[in-house]
Order: C-alpha cells, then structure tokens, then sequence
C-alpha cells in the first residue's frame, strides 16, 4: 500500500505542479497588480461586516468555515515535515507560496461566488459549478466533483485524525484506537447537524484554537528574543543554498515548502471556494479579498508561530536523501507533531505536549468538519435531485476514513492525503487559469464603484458575464426588497 502510495505520488506531485503553483500565484499577483498587498484594508473590514441570511452564512462564517479547513494537522504536523525533508528553508517557500497562492485563491473564491447555486435552501458552489457555468465543461467538472469527494471524504481525513491521535498519545499515553472512537463520534454529532451546524462551529471554535495557538508562539519569540534574528538568518540562507550544510537540498527546500504550503493553506487546491460560495455578499470580490485573507492566517500566521517554535529551540531532525540525517537534534523522534510537542517542553515541561494535543485537536477536528462539507458540496452536484441518500453514504464513509487514519501509520496516511490533495490542484488550477477573467472583471467592477464610494454590487450583465443566473435572481429579490421598504415608509 505505502509503496503504491508513494509511486502515484512521485507523479502527482512532480516538479511539474510545483511550477504550475507557484506560476500561477506569480501570474495572478502579477495581473491583479499584487492585490494582496494594496487590499489589505479592505480584507480585513470585509471579513468583520456582512450578515447572513436563510441561504447563506455571514464572510466571517465562511472565513471560520474556510480557515477551519485550512488551518489544521498541517500547521503543526506539516510544518514539521517540510523541515525534517527540506530543511529550514522550506519555511520560506512555504511564505511565499502562502503570498503568491493569495492570488489564486482571490481568484478560484470570487468565480465560486460568480457561479453559484441556490439549492434547497441553501447556497452551493464551488471549482465543479465554475467549471460547468463557466467553461461549459460537464465532463471536466463532474471529473473534479469525483476527485473531491474521494479526497474529502476518504484520502485526507486520515491524516487529521492520524496527527491527533499521535498527539494525544505522545501526551497522555491514550491507545489511538480510543481516541479515534472518540473523534468519530464528535465528527458524527456535527456533520449529522448541517452546514449551519458546522459553520456556528467552526466560527466559534477557529478564532479561540488560532489566538491561543500565535500567543504561545509569541511568548517563544519574546523569551528567545535574542535567538530570532538567527532563526530568519537560518531560514533565508537555507531557502537560497547559501548555508553550505543544507545546499545539498535546495531542491527539496522548494519542493516541500511548496507541497506543505499548499496542504496548509489550500490556495488554488479548490477547497477554499466552496465556503466562499456560501457567504452571504453584495459583491463576488468581497469574498474573493475574504478568503485570500484566510491563506495569510493560515500560513504566515499559524505555520510560521509551528516553525518559530520548532527552529527557535532546535527540536528537529533534517534527513539527508543520501542517508541518515544532516541535522539529528532529537534521535529517535518521529516526524510529525512530537517536534512541536519537544519545542513548546522547553519552556513548558509539564503542559507542552498537553497543550499541543490540545490545539491539534482543535486544528485537525475543524478541518474534518470542513472537509464533510466540501464533499457534501460535490455528493450535491453530483446527484442534483436525489442527493439525501448519497449525503448520508458519505458520512459514514467519512467518519470510516477518519477512524482508520487514527489507527494507521503516519506515512500511509500522509501519502494518501498528499494525493488527495495534488489531484484537486492539478484540476482546480488549470481552470482558473483558463477561466480567470470573470474574476478578473470582478475586481475591476469593485475597484471602480469604490472609487465612486459606493458599496459594490454585483451585475454580471454589466460586464458580460453569461450563465451567472443566481445573481439575475438575486438582482430581482434586492429590487423587490427596496421597493417594499419605500412603500412602507
């Protein structure tokens, strides 16, 4: 099984996807005049306005519902993997991976937000809506509708619940068979709950796990102030092949920066749009600067508090490809969340590992109900009239998956989710290059009315954009509403 694993993956994820990442944010960022940088105001006042509505969640629900799936076994677990294999360098790529995917995400969030459906109460969207409005290409969508499902609901919830029982084990010795019990039957009473249930959740439970996560970390950095100028030395120098220790592998400092980064911040994998498509907006563009926000939580953030943590203390080993290892500061450690668990010891030898299985708890658990979600946004696709029976397979299958990563070894399951994940961005990526200038047109439309100080609304008329049907409907209610209100008045 490991080995099948790792020759699918020797091909998924070849140099060839880590071009195509990383080109794709640089030509996004490129063509949108780095957004990401001149919009930052406006992310961070959109993410706290907006309201909800029976259809939809307000943007700082889908910002929890997106985070929740970003945020997860990645930025602890995944962090300290990119190190063991690239080195301190991968740390780097994985920042700017995280600054040019925002790009990408902006991009794949606002054309779910263009394209979506509203669908038994509810609205639905996402790269599988996109792909048929948008491209006209059933085919290809019901191609990408498939390979998410069978990743969401069976590929990556393994590695969640792999890296919690890990966790918990290091921590308080509980056999991963009981904790994997204990996480599929939490999982079940909330995804047996609803996306309302999962998205009151995740809004709740997101912001309290990611503060307390960045404050500990921030604690780290204050105690060892001393020790960080060294620590962005290390990182620099091993992303470039300066320090003559790591220059041997400056290739996988790239290619794992790379890989972690984007199954820590989903930017371009075609995750992230499905929350965007439930926001309640006036305007796709809000979402798009929403959700572009939430890969700088992700990465810059809560990956970076993860390697601060890990570089600052030492409590890492790297591998040498030839060998044995280049840097062995704790032998006889797996790779994975017990080098968080060792750093976080340091300054806190009774509750370290504690509070570390805590928040991976916290992180992975999220991010499970984020991934149901995901899969539930495609069964629905899918099966557009009978979809209750295909929902209700799923969960099980789901919460199966979740409980066999628990009891498996880490490398299976990480395999397995790094699959899972390199076929969504082949898929995803392709499209939204092909299909970015809707997108692109969004975000003209928005700058251009708040130059004029309105509050933007979205006329896909106005720009020539076809198949975007709900908003003509969505036109029509807002008309209906305001003429209501001036008759009352």
């Amino acid at each position: 099984m490991a080995q099948l694993v790792d020759l699918l993956n020797s091909y998924v994820w070849s140099k060839a996807l880590i071009y195509l990442c990383l080109g794709a944010g640089i030509y996004f960022s490129l063509r949108m005049r780095f957004f990401q940088v001149r919009h930052i105001k406006d992310m961070v006042k959109l993410l706290l306005g907006g309201g909800s509505s029976e259809q939809g969640v307000s943007s700082f629900q889908a910002f929890a519902l997106s985070v929740s799936g970003r945020v997860g076994t990645g930025n602890i677990a995944g962090v300290a993997t990119a190190i063991a294999y690239g080195g301190p360098g991968a740390v780097f790529w994985m920042w700017a991976i995280a600054f040019l995917g925002a790009g990408s995400a902006f991009v794949e969030s606002a054309l779910a937000q263009i394209y979506k459906v509203e669908k038994d109460g509810q609205y639905r969207g996402g790269p599988a809506y996109y792909i048929e409005k948008g491209l006209g290409m059933k085919w290809y969508a019901v191609t990408f509708a498939v390979a998410t499902v069978l990743a969401m609901g069976f590929l990556l919830p393994g590695v969640q619940s792999n890296s919690i029982a890990a966790s918990i084990q290091n921590a308080f010795g509980v056999s991963p068979a009981i904790t994997g019990a204990g996480v599929v039957a939490l999982l079940g009473l909330i995804i047996f709950g609803g996306v309302k249930r999962i998205s009151r959740a995740a809004e709740l439970i997101v912001p309290f796990m990611a503060i307390g996560y960045i404050l500990m970390a921030l604690i780290f950095m204050v105690v060892n102030i001393t020790e960080v100028p060294h620590v962005f030395a290390l990182i620099f120098k091993n992303a470039f092949g300066l320090d003559p220790m790591f220059g041997g592998i400056l290739g996988l400092a790239v290619s794992w920066g790379v890989k972690r980064g984007i199954y820590s911040n989903e930017a371009g994998q075609g995750t992230g749009p499905q929350a965007a498509a439930a926001a309640e907006v006036s305007h796709p563009a809000k979402q798009g600067f929403v959700q572009a926000f939430s890969v700088y939580v992700d990465t810059l953030l809560v990956c970076s508090a993860t390697a601060f943590m890990i570089l600052i203390t030492g409590k890492y080993n790297v591998i040498n490809p030839a060998g044995g290892f280049i840097v062995e500061n704790l032998p006889g450690v797996d790779i994975g969340p017990a080098y968080t668990q060792k750093a976080v010891e340091t300054l806190f030898p009774s509750i370290g590992a504690g509070f570390v299985a805590v928040a991976l708890f916290f992180f992975a658990f999220t991010t499970l109900m984020a991934y149901y979600y995901i899969a539930e946004t495609n069964i629905a696709y899918l099966f557009k009239n009978n979809s209750k029976i295909a929902i209700n397979l799923l969960r099980f299958a789901l919460l199966g998956s979740t409980y066999y990563g628990a009891v498996k070894t880490a490398t299976v399951a990480w395999g397995l989710g790094d699959l899972g994940v390199g076929i969504m961005a082949w898929l995803n990526v392709i499209a939204i290059l092909i299909l970015q200038k809707p997108a692109l047109l969004a975000l003209k439309d928005y700058e251009e009315q708040k130059a004029l100080g309105l509050d933007p609304v979205f006329d896909p008329v106005k720009l020539g954009i076809k198949n975007a049907d709900f908003w003509l409907t969505y036109k029509q209610r807002q008309q209906g509403q305001n003429k209501g209100t001036m008759a009352a008045k």
